[in-house]
């Protein structure tokens, strides 16, 4: 097969080195195709060795062969890792201004980017819309994965390993036999919520809380990557999708509720890690609610939402469905934590509920977390601690006990 590998300009650029070997040595002919900045990192003289091939970075290099052209319009897959955040900037926008950007735009093959760069810039609004551009295009845009980064920094951004960005590169062009294992949810169909419920009080103001959305997208991305069909049901979440997965966007709780109801009709397993407003205004204002005069504040009424956890528990959309809740307690005078969250298992039915500490810089929005597993009876199953994805993992292993 002929595939082109295109290396743009990050530090994990000789990560792109050990995917060229593997290419080659399971048979395949890679043509490589960096960037300049990439030059600073793995030279010109690694790439022609571990490719047997001349190399390139110019469209005006070897013109009486038009290689902007020919290399695209020629292969069979192209692959990009690491594709850096100025890369899919540029890839989105259809630039050409170089010769891996003008291969893409010739390509007519399966194409695969496998970005990498500092969380900051994966999480920038600019690089969730290009990822999103890209996506809907049919561009395969592999998530990154979690882990260390240049110099202390940890986080989602790290260039996935070489061994999985071919199986998943290999598996866009029927080749099974190199396609990763199915894992130990395949054939199932998980319906994961994500985010944070927002009630409108006007047309600009809303009750909301502080909700990245990080972990329930951790929880998508994992079950993809252990074989399942997933639906994300994504409350106001400023992230790329999940590469594979379905996903519905929602605003408020209702819209949220039926949305994971209809998807849970054939779902194997439901998990609201959404944080789900408890409340909203009871009526919502038309026009933006004005200062009163004399500097009076008005008085908002709340109206109780539905509890979708506990109605999802009580009223299983499928028989042997596992139904998995969230739990962001802070504690207080009445009781820890974990000792909320016990009361809660016991209040809302659901097979397993995850309880974890939130507050100032802990839970919300940050990379890591810390969470108790307890089953409907309000016993500890499981525990841990580290990345969002590593905490998935562990949800996952719990769930499969119980399907």
């Amino acid at each position: 097969m002929r595939i082109v590998l295109g290396v743009s300009g990050g530090i994990a650029a000789y990560k792109a080195a050990l995917l060229l070997r593997l290419l080659t040595e399971a048979g395949h002919d890679v043509r490589v195709i960096p960037t300049r900045a990439s030059l600073e990192f793995v030279g010109q003289a690694t790439w022609e060795a571990l490719s047997g091939h001349p190399v390139a970075t110019e469209v005006f290099e070897d013109v009486p062969h038009v290689p902007h052209v020919t290399l695209g319009k020629s292969a069979d897959l192209v692959i990009v890792a690491p594709a850096t955040a100025d890369l899919l900037a540029r890839a989105a926008t259809g630039r050409a201004d170089d010769l891996l950007t003008a291969t893409l735009l010739t390509a007519r093959c399966p194409v695969l980017l496998a970005p990498a760069m500092h969380t900051e810039m994966w999480e920038h609004p600019a690089t969730v819309a290009n990822v999103r551009t890209l996506r809907d295009r049919g561009t395969h845009v592999l998530d990154p994965a979690s882990g260390r980064l240049t110099g202390a920094d940890t986080g989602p951004g790290r260039l996935p390993e070489p061994e999985v960005i071919a199986a998943a590169a290999l598996a866009l062009v029927g080749h099974p036999d190199d396609a990763p294992t199915s894992g130990d949810l395949a054939g199932r169909h998980v319906v994961v919520s994500a985010g944070g419920t927002r009630e409108p009080l006007d047309p600009v103001r809303f009750l909301g809380n502080r909700s990245s959305g990080r972990q329930g997208y951790a929880l998508a991305r994992t079950a993809r990557e252990r074989g399942a069909r997933v639906t994300l049901v994504a409350a106001n979440v400023d992230l790329a999708d999940p590469e594979g997965v379905d996903v519905v966007r929602v605003e408020t709780t209702a819209q949220l509720r039926d949305a994971v109801r209809a998807a849970a009709k054939d779902a194997d397993v439901v998990v609201m890690a959404a944080a789900v407003a408890d409340f909203r205004p009871a009526t919502h204002a038309s026009s933006k609610i004005k200062k009163q005069p004399g500097g009076g504040a008005p008085v908002i009424e709340l109206v109780q939402n539905p509890d979708v956890l506990a109605e999802l528990a009580a009223d299983r959309l499928r028989a042997g469905q596992v139904v998995v809740g969230f739990a962001a307690e802070t504690g207080d005078e009445n009781g820890s934590v974990l000792e909320h969250g016990r009361a809660k298992a016991l209040r809302k039915g659901a097979d397993l509920l995850v309880v974890n500490a939130v507050g100032p810089d802990r839970g919300f929005g940050t990379p890591d977390n810390d969470v108790t597993v307890l089953d409907g009876t309000g016993e500890v199953v499981a525990a841990a601690a580290g990345s969002k994805d590593a905490v998935s993992h562990t949800v996952w292993d719990a769930v499969l006990a119980r399907l």
